[in-house]
């Protein structure tokens, strides 16, 4: 056997070495997210929260309460506008008392051309009412089409400043960019909803820190 060979075959080790152990990296990553005991979430949206295009256990509420090992509530409703969900989140609020918020709305909103102001007034009141209450929100931006792929609409950036969120700006655009992430044209498919569940449950993991429970 030449050294020619013997340099190829060192490399495809070397490559897949590599891999496993980056494989084995994220399993570890993924097992050592951790929340306090018996925190619940709530998982308020649209269709993306919903879990459209795929099985209720393949949403990314279902997931997450996997790599979490808490409670998450699905409130997701499919073609839902961000004023309508502002109506309903009170409620569901009052109903589940969640120690955390994952807000992902705004949506259709931005598909079907409505004034993005006042979708941005929407969601500031969804995190003041939930704030209100003591409830820490994470903000999940929603991308639009830019030139060339997509970026998360500048309303997000905008609300998490101003209130002061951890705003996860990345997955989605990511998701809407890969023909292998998604189930149609605006959803993600199983896999999407996966890296969705995982980016969150990362956030959340490192993010969260309550004082307080109530």
């Amino acid at each position: 056997m030449d050294i020619f060979n013997i340099r190829n075959i060192l490399l495809v080790i070397i490559v897949i070495v590599g891999i496993n152990y980056y494989q084995a990296k994220q399993d570890v990553d993924m097992q050592s997210l951790s929340l306090p005991l018996d925190t619940k979430i709530l998982a308020f949206g649209d269709s993306l929260t919903a879990g459209y295009g795929v099985s209720k256990e393949q949403s990314y509420p279902a997931v997450l309460s996997t790599l979490l090992r808490s409670d998450v509530f699905n409130q997701g409703v499919s073609g839902e506008f961000s004023e309508q969900g502002l109506e309903r989140l009170g409620g569901l609020l009052e109903t589940y008392k969640p120690h955390i918020l994952v807000l992902c709305h705004g949506a259709n909103d931005i598909l079907r051309k409505k004034d993005l102001v006042k979708t941005k007034d929407n969601l500031l009141k969804m995190v003041q009412m939930a704030k209100a209450k003591g409830v820490y929100v994470l903000l999940v931006g929603v991308p639009t089409y830019e030139i060339l792929s997509f970026k998360t609409a500048s309303l997000y950036y905008e609300v998490a400043k101003e209130e002061s969120l951890e705003l996860e700006d990345r997955t989605l655009e990511k998701i809407l960019d890969s023909d292998s992430l998604k189930s149609d044209q605006v959803h993600p498919n199983a896999l999407g909803y996966e890296l969705m569940a995982k980016e969150i449950a990362r956030l959340l993991s490192e993010n969260y820190h309550p004082t307080a429970r109530h």
